[in-house]
């Protein structure tokens, strides 16, 4: 009886465990990741500024120095413990619920359930995502002082709102669902790397985690990077007076003006900064996980 009465308290932690997990692992991200992610998004926003990644890094450093590479910073590093707590904790719970109903026969969920928590997760995520993201890509796109439209983080948040309202700050929420519709590659391969790690090495849990967290974050980017560099254009054009009216306007703008080399700009960044700062963060959120549990 003990037994039974331990294992459902274990069951009912599941939930909130995923979630505190989840807030230890956006703090690792950003503390790794944010200046790799404002060279990416620089790359991805400007139409003729930067040659490429290195001289983007070097006019950023000579132009505005190390502060340069964190701007935006607050906002995900906010927003990323919420929406890696969000992200992780949903994640979570969609494995626990398919396991119960979907999967119920089976002793252990499937490559495709797997699959179909991360875009659960993913989608979930979104409504949290959209905001922050688009936060952050405006300040990251501020050169210089004469260019700067929003003094901070909070500034700009009023001004959306102040001019478009709420549904400013969603703008971009259907790009934010596009791109993460393909964490069903993020969460398939990892599952994918855990698996043939454990069978294979005879490597810790956490050097299983940190491997199979970078190694499956960047199959994530390869994939899904095409539709990022639409997000970004999106969340970084006027809140007043957007040129893209639609998702598909943006996809056509980036074609015409920049051709299809124009969906990759940023990506050598971008890759560069998805295995240490994801490999970071996952081996963080299984760490907490299980200590936790």
């Amino acid at each position: 009886m003990s037994e039974n009465r331990a294992n459902a308290k274990k069951e009912s932690q599941g939930g909130y465990i995923g979630f505190v997990a989840g807030m230890f692992s956006g703090v690792a991200k950003n503390l790794v990741g944010h200046p790799f992610d404002t060279i990416k998004v620089r790359l991805q926003t400007s139409e003729n500024r930067f040659k490429g990644p290195l001289d983007c890094v070097y006019k950023t450093a000579r132009l505005e120095g190390i502060r340069g590479f964190y701007k935006g910073c607050t906002p995900p590093l906010i927003g990323w413990v919420v929406m890696d707590a969000v992200m992780l904790g949903s994640l979570t719970n969609y494995r626990q619920c398919l396991m119960e109903t979907v999967y119920s026969g089976q002793e252990e969920l499937p490559l495709v359930g797997h699959c179909l928590a991360g875009v659960g997760a993913g989608w979930t995520v979104s409504f949290v995502a959209a905001p922050i993201e688009q936060i952050k890509a405006r300040l990251q796109v501020q050169y210089d002082p004469k260019s700067r439209l929003y003094s901070g983080p909070i500034n700009c948040l009023s001004k959306i709102v102040g001019s478009s309202g709420i549904r400013g700050l969603y703008s971009g929420l259907f790009s934010t669902m596009v791109f993460r519709t393909n964490f069903l590659f993020w969460w398939g391969s990892y599952e994918i790397f855990t698996t043939q790690l454990r069978q294979h090495t005879h490597l810790s849990d956490v050097a299983v985690n940190f491997w199979s967290g970078g190694l499956s974050a960047t199959v994530f980017w390869v994939f899904a990077y095409p539709a990022d560099v639409v997000k970004q254009v999106v969340m970084t054009d006027s809140p007043t007076s957007p040129r893209h009216a639609t998702w598909a306007a943006a996809v056509a703008h980036v074609y015409r003006t920049r051709g299809w080399r124009g969906f990759f700009r940023g990506f050598v960044p971008s890759i560069l900064r998805s295995f240490p700062a994801n490999a970071a963060a996952l081996a963080a959120f299984e760490f907490v996980n299980t200590a936790l549990r």
